[in-house]
């Protein structure tokens, strides 16, 4: 089971995205592996709105129709997060000033822990920093 943040979204649907290539190449291979899928609905309004401001409306709506597809295709659930959820990340957003998590991954942790999901498809370190397993691994950058 694999929870599908944002930075993963966007770089599956992004082809100038640094990870677009490993991102993609990630998720065919959840899909052939029929491996359980999980977003929220918070992660797609972030995906859907940073997609819009940054690649414009057009990429936007191409998003939103891979997302919908998956969703027909059951291979993915949206989790939603109420007003429970929602109190709860905000608990957890108040606790952690010293980490730069957005809202947003605050309800994302939240709902991996109420699901028992260990594993984020994710690009940041948040994740990795709560204490979730991040994938697809990333090799070094290069330095010139």
């Amino acid at each position: 089971m694999v929870f599908i943040d944002t930075g993963g979204w966007i770089a599956v649907a992004v082809t100038s995205d640094s990870f677009h290539e490993i991102a993609l190449n990630y998720y065919l291979e959840l899909i052939a592996k029929r491996v359980r899928l999980f977003t929220s609905n918070y992660v797609l309004d972030e995906t859907i709105t940073r997609i819009r401001y940054s690649f414009g409306h057009f990429q936007a709506c191409w998003f939103c129709d891979l997302y919908e597809k998956a969703e027909k295709q059951q291979l993915i659930t949206t989790l939603w997060v109420d007003a429970l959820i929602a109190k709860e990340a905000l608990e957890t957003f108040r606790k952690y000033s010293d980490q730069r998590f957005s809202f947003t991954d605050c309800t994302s942790f939240t709902l991996m822990q109420r699901h028992a999901l260990k594993e984020a498809f994710a690009f940041d370190s948040h994740f990795e920093t709560f204490g979730f397993l991040r994938q697809p691994l990333v090799p070094p950058q290069k330095t010139k």
